[in-house]
């Protein structure tokens, strides 16, 4: 990379291919560019798992998305679908980018070879020695950490030689308006009031990660003693037999099945977007570790954490009050409800009302 100045109405594809906390946390690097850049066309190249975190952002000007293999539906061949991605590949190579920035932590190989496809100008990515291709990246950022710090931080490095210092802005999604109202649709056909509204997300990708179903219900009926609160149950819809997308459907209804009569609302999540929509209706969220607490985080919502095996220091919930709790054992199924119930009274949103 040369020293002359980045022009104003540079061109940058930020390549972020991860799951849909990743991406979260990558918001806070699009925001930072786009205040430094205001004239510049920026974009993004995710996936079409997790493409509805950027939808809607202001700082964005385009979003591209291409589809795993593992994410295809029943009945997709595998031909097409990397077809389709070489079609696209192409399609951003004749935009020119100037910059394309490799956004994740540590030399990401995978990321690298996208942006070889596309051709930018100039390759933005963390380096290590020794890595194959590594040389292709011309405005490297050596791999070291010379602390424990939040992915978010961390990232964010990725920055300084485009000229952008200093703390990283909040993270940001942007509920559609038309799944906001599919939730005040929903709280109002169950005549369930929506003043104060405390999220319960069951779902978790790491099995140490999840809370038993006897333990929700425990804290819901306990929280419900002392508030004049509604409840929304979120979970990720399906059936944990299933191998490809294990679900909760079994967890939630019984669940749901146990807290009859307390004022909450079953609401399952096919959509991100719905995910996002439900929880920027909470006031407050109990969940573990993964994309939901990312995005209730990126919603600027108060957030009691149930961690089991992940790392709290590189993923709690940045920028948002927060409590994470995490028992020695670091399987969350031993963290118990008097404990919970405890933090949660700690919350801003969670005193009695």
């Amino acid at each position: 990379m040369d020293n002359r100045p980045i022009p104003e109405t540079a061109s940058f594809l930020i390549i972020r291919r991860d799951n849909i906390g990743d991406l979260v946390c990558t918001t806070p690097m699009i925001r930072a560019l786009r205040q430094r850049f205001p004239q510049a066309r920026i974009g993004v190249l995710v996936t079409s798992y997790n493409r509805q975190v950027v939808e809607n952002n202001p700082d964005i000007d385009v979003v591209y998305a291409y589809m795993k293999a593992k994410h295809r539906d029943p009945g997709q061949g595998v031909l097409g679908v990397y077809w389709r991605r070489l079609r696209l590949m192409f399609e951003l190579r004749r935009t020119h980018f100037d910059y394309a920035i490799i956004g994740g932590a540590t030399f990401l190989r995978r990321a690298l070879r996208l942006a070889r496809m596309i051709r930018p100008r100039h390759i933005v990515g963390f380096t290590e020695p020794g890595k194959r291709g590594v040389r292709h990246i011309d405005v490297g950022v050596p791999y070291t950490l010379p602390h424990p710090m939040h992915e978010v931080e961390d990232i964010f490095r990725l920055l300084g030689p485009l000229g952008i210092q200093g703390p990283p802005p909040p993270m940001r999604v942007y509920p559609p308006p038309a799944s906001l109202a599919q939730v005040d649709a929903a709280f109002r056909e169950k005549h369930l009031p929506m003043e104060q509204v405390v999220g319960v997300h069951i779902s978790s990708r790491k099995l140490r990660n999840r809370w038993p179903a006897e333990k929700f219900i425990e804290l819901i009926r306990r929280l419900s003693q002392t508030r004049h609160a509604s409840f929304m149950l979120l979970w990720s819809p399906g059936s944990a037999a299933n191998p490809r997308h294990p679900g909760d459907d079994e967890k939630a209804r019984q669940i749901m099945n146990a807290c009859d009569g307390i004022p909450i609302l079953a609401y399952p999540t096919d959509r991100l977007d719905q995910l996002m929509a439900g929880l920027a209706r909470c006031h407050a969220v109990i969940c573990g570790d993964g994309g939901a607490m990312h995005i209730a985080a990126a919603l600027h919502k108060p957030i009691l954490c149930l961690f089991g095996s992940s790392d709290k220091t590189r993923w709690y919930p940045w920028g948002t009050e927060h409590i994470l709790l995490q028992p020695a054992s670091r399987n969350a199924a031993d963290i118990e409800v008097d404990e919970a119930v405890s933090a949660f009274e700690r919350l801003p949103a969670g005193a009695r009302s």
